[in-house]
């Protein structure tokens, strides 16, 4: 029997197919800074992006220790962090058989990526993205649904509880349009590997084969944001015409937040088009980052060293979703944007 969700769910299902399939059609440009691109370089169907890895086999260039981040990239921090008052926070660990209190310290994946839109700013009209279909629409692998801000997890364990805002309650306030909760079951053979690293862990927390987070989408109007910091984020000195911004403010292991930030403004070079400019801030637990030694020491296990799971170079990674790696996610969650942007 039909219903209404039944409906939905295979429109939503088959849209996601056809743009993923058009989004094959950009091409990604490696660039050592987004912002210091040329602009007239910006060609129709191609994507600036720097993710800052000296290579893309290494993890060189990958992270930024989140102090370092917040003391060299001040501009970078200000707009990319989970909220601007936002510092590493404590936590409790048994070390050497004692629950002793350090600090949860996190290294951050940056990555920025440019695209030209076929319209002026000013005719885009970015509520139509401010939304839960077109987060669905992003990435299929991914399953999301609504909820209030009373259901958040905010605050019911110790990693999560420094996520709290204290300006305002998450999904709450200024251009807050949706509140979503998402589910993503890894892929491939990495349950099989989670399932092997925690016969490792023993009494420790064990690592589940899927990530769940909940995050917030707003939409900002030009009066909303600090437009001459947002030039200099861009590095476009025309006006900011509006932000479209998700909020990750809780994830269920190896992050800590993440933020996804798009920029909408004229293109200087050619007032008919616009460009959008994507940033993407990941913080990752060092804590994970650190395990390389602990899994480099079992055979099985080598292939599952995180940094390198995280980094899509590992013979676990697979897909296109979030079990490809991060670099992989990005790129194609970018593309993925830009054709439904493009689209209209």
């Amino acid at each position: 029997m039909w219903t209404r969700s039944t409906t939905t769910a295979i429109l939503v299902f088959a849209t996601s197919v056809a743009f993923a399939a058009a989004a094959q059609d950009y091409q990604i440009v490696k660039v050592a800074s987004v912002a210091g691109a040329a602009i007239d370089g910006l060609k129709p169907k191609t994507i600036f992006f720097t993710d800052h890895r000296v290579d893309d086999s290494t993890d060189q260039g990958a992270f930024i220790h989140f102090d370092e981040w917040s003391r060299t990239k001040p501009n970078e921090f200000k707009f990319l962090n989970l909220f601007p008052t936002f510092q590493e926070g404590m936590i409790h660990k048994i070390i050497d058989g004692s629950k002793k209190e350090v600090k949860d310290e996190l290294q951050m994946y940056i990555t920025e990526a440019r695209f030209m839109l076929s319209r002026p700013a000013e005719s885009i009209d970015l509520k139509q993205y401010a939304t839960l279909p077109f987060i669905q629409s992003i990435d299929p692998s991914i399953k999301h649904e609504a909820i209030q801000p009373a259901d958040v997890s905010v605050l019911k364990d110790e990693k999560s509880s420094n996520n709290k805002n204290p300006n305002r309650n998450w999904c709450e306030g200024t251009g807050v349009t949706a509140c979503i909760r998402s589910h993503y079951r890894l892929e491939g053979k990495l349950p099989i590997g989670v399932a092997l690293a925690n016969k490792l862990r023993d009494s420790e927390k064990k690592i589940s084969d899927s990530i769940d987070f909940e995050s917030e989408l707003r939409l900002l109007s030009a009066a909303d944001v600090d437009q001459d910091g947002l030039k200099k984020l861009t590095g476009i000195d025309t006006p900011v015409s509006g932000v479209l911004e998700q909020n990750m403010f809780y994830v269920n292991q190896v992050m800590r937040f993440g933020k996804l930030l798009a920029v909408f403004q004229p293109n200087p070079a050619d007032a008919k088009s616009s460009i959008a400019t994507v940033m993407i801030a990941l913080a990752v637990s060092s804590s994970t980052l650190d395990m390389k030694k602990k899994y480099q020491a079992v055979p099985v296990l080598r292939n599952l060293v995180p940094s390198q799971v995280l980094l899509g170079n590992s013979s676990f990674n697979t897909g296109n979703s979030i079990s490809a790696g991060l670099p992989n996610y990005v790129r194609n969650r970018i593309k993925a944007i830009a054709d439904i942007l493009d689209r209209g």
